[in-house]
């Protein structure tokens, strides 16, 4: 089980620009939508290369390689070339401090 890693204090994240972090071995990537924040895996289902350094357009990633799109809130594949979608992870503020955790192996 993973605990709690600070990402970012949540006024240094900007929407649209999404934060990468680490937990466990996994590359998290952290976004902020409106006042709310996300987090889903930094994996492209189709080819498993990064997303950040894609486009955030509304509420969407689109892969930076071959333009497959995930949706930030539920990790879901929304275009071809990726069909299934990244996991999602939860996320928290605690003290301003934004924090996410991989809870798949819990």
């Amino acid at each position: 089980m993973s605990g709690w890693v600070d990402v970012a204090r949540a006024e240094e994240i900007s929407a649209g620009v999404p934060v990468h972090v680490e937990v466990d071995g996994a590359g998290i990537a952290v976004f902020k939508l409106d006042e709310s924040f996300y987090a889903i895996e930094d994996v492209c289902t189709h080819d498993g290369g990064k997303l950040t350094g894609g486009c955030v357009e509304n509420d969407e990633i689109v892969c930076p390689r071959h333009g497959a799109r995930f949706s930030i809130r539920t990790g879901e594949a929304l275009s071809a070339p990726a069909y299934e979608p990244t996991a999602t992870f939860p996320v928290r503020i605690e003290n301003g401090m934004v924090q996410v955790r991989d809870d798949r192996w819990d």
